[in-house]
């Protein structure tokens, strides 16, 4: 069997459906992690959430050790915290930073993020659509060739 996929999602994405329609949607982090799965063609996929910085540093300790690649939706994280940057740096494989809302024509405060420096690739602005484009994204990357050097 193959080493899974990670998926981490970071905080508030508990409330996806309900949180800011209007700028989320209305597609529930259930129904995220359904269209993930069916995305992933019968690979395994760890997908997770959590308000909490920490547990979201041990989910990446444990992807380096077990997990094929990355896909991870930090939410607020992603302009603050130097610690989940630190451990992604840690990933040996391929990391794709996705972001629902197209961070970039939001508020000044959304456009620095400290994961891209480290991300393979980064998504942003497909609503949660973008979460299986980014799940065979990964696939894609995971099952490339090495590159002759």
């Amino acid at each position: 069997m193959s080493k899974p996929i990670y998926i981490l999602n970071g905080p508030n994405l508990n409330r996806l459906g309900t949180r800011e329609p209007e700028i989320y949607g209305r597609t529930t982090l259930a129904e995220v992690e359904a269209s993930c799965r069916s995305a992933a063609s019968g690979r395994p996929i760890v997908f997770r959430q959590s308000n909490r910085e920490y547990e979201i540093i041990e989910w990446v300790h444990e992807a380096i050790d077990e997990g094929s690649g990355i896909i991870i939706n930090p939410a607020a994280f992603t302009f603050t915290s130097m610690a989940i940057m630190d451990a992604l740096k840690m990933f040996p494989g391929p990391l794709i930073e996705l972001h629902i809302s197209n961070i970039h024509k939001r508020e000044p405060i959304y456009h620095k993020s400290y994961v891209s420096p480290v991300a393979t690739a980064v998504i942003a602005g497909l609503g949660t659509n973008g979460y299986p484009v980014a799940v065979r994204a990964l696939l894609d990357m995971i099952d490339a060739p090495p590159a002759r050097t």
